[in-house]
C-alpha cells in the first residue's frame, strides 16, 4: 500500500464522482511529482450528510481512526487513509484499491476464510455499523481489505455486518495478541492521537470493547437492533 506521506503531499485533483455513495465521494489523483500519481478516494467533510446518531462533520475522522486502529493492532485491512485538505476542503483521502474481480465477494465473505475472520474481528473492535458486501475488497484469498468506515466507533454497541459466521467463537492467540497491541497503544500514545478524531467517550468504549472481546470472543447478533446493514450489498 501507499505511505501516508504519499497521500499527504502533492496536489489533489478531482477526476470523477462515485454516484452510488450516500455522501460526497470523489475519485481523484495525487501528483506527488512529475512522474508519480496516486489514485485516491476523497470524501470532503463538506459533503457529509447529517446522521441522527453521529455528530455532524466527523465521518472523515472516523475513516482515519479506522485506518490507524487497523495498522496499530496488525489487522492491516484498511487502505492507507489520511485527513487532508482538498478542492472541497478537509476530508478523508484513501488510496484507491483495485480489487481482484475474479474472486466472488459474497462467496468469500460467507466463508470461514482467515482474512475474512480478520476483518470480522476488526469490525467488532471499531464497532462498524455498515459492513456490507460492497465494502469488502478482496485482493486474494489471503488478503482482504475494507472501505467505508465512516459510521464506526459509536460509544453504543451497534455492530451491523454481513460477517456473522464467527459469532460465539473464541479468539486465537494471534487475535489476542492483536488486541493486546491495540490496548497497549491506547494506554500510551494512542489516546492523544485518537482524541483529535473521536470523542473521549468513544475512545473509552473502544478500550472497553477490546477488553470484552479478549474475554468473551466474537459477539452474537443483538436482538435490540438490525444486525445486518440494508441493503447488504
Amino acid at each position: 500500500m501507499r505511505t501516508e506521506g504519499e497521500l499527504l503531499s502533492g496536489e489533489l485533483l478531482i477526476e470523477g464522482r462515485l454516484i452510488d455513495a450516500s455522501n460526497a465521494t470523489l475519485f481523484g489523483v495525487i501528483k506527488t511529482d512529475i512522474s508519480t500519481e496516486v489514485n485516491v478516494v476523497y470524501k470532503p467533510i463538506a459533503g457529509e450528510r447529517p446522521l441522527w446518531d453521529f455528530t455532524t462533520g466527523n465521518l472523515a475522522s472516523r475513516e482515519v481512526a479506522a485506518y490507524l486502529v487497523s495498522e496499530v493492532a496488525g489487522f492491516h485491512c484498511v487502505p492507507t487513509t489520511v485527513l487532508r485538505d482538498g478542492p472541497f476542503g478537509v476530508g478523508a483521502v484513501q488510496e484507491w484499491i483495485h480489487s481482484n474481480s475474479e474472486l466472488d465477494v459474497i462467496s468469500l465473505a460467507q466463508s470461514h476464510n482467515q482474512a475474512i475472520r480478520n476483518m470480522a474481528l476488526f469490525d467488532v473492535v471499531i464497532n462498524n455499523t455498515d459492513r456490507k458486501f460492497g465494502h469488502i475488497l478482496p485482493m486474494s484469498h489471503d488478503e482482504v481489505l475494507g472501505c467505508d468506515h465512516g459510521v464506526s466507533f459509536h460509544e453504543d454497541f451497534k455492530l451491523r455486518t454481513v460477517l456473522w459466521q464467527f459469532a460465539g467463537k473464541e479468539l486465537t492467540d494471534t487475535e489476542l495478541s492483536q488486541l493486546e497491541r491495540l490496548r497497549q497503544w491506547l494506554y500510551a500514545e494512542g489516546d492523544p492521537l485518537l482524541s483529535t478524531l473521536l470523542t473521549k467517550e468513544e475512545i473509552a468504549a473502544l478500550a472497553e470493547r477490546t477488553n470484552k472481546l479478549s474475554k468473551d470472543g466474537f459477539p452474537f447478533p443483538s436482538e435490540d437492533w438490525p444486525a445486518i446493514p440494508w441493503p447488504p450489498v
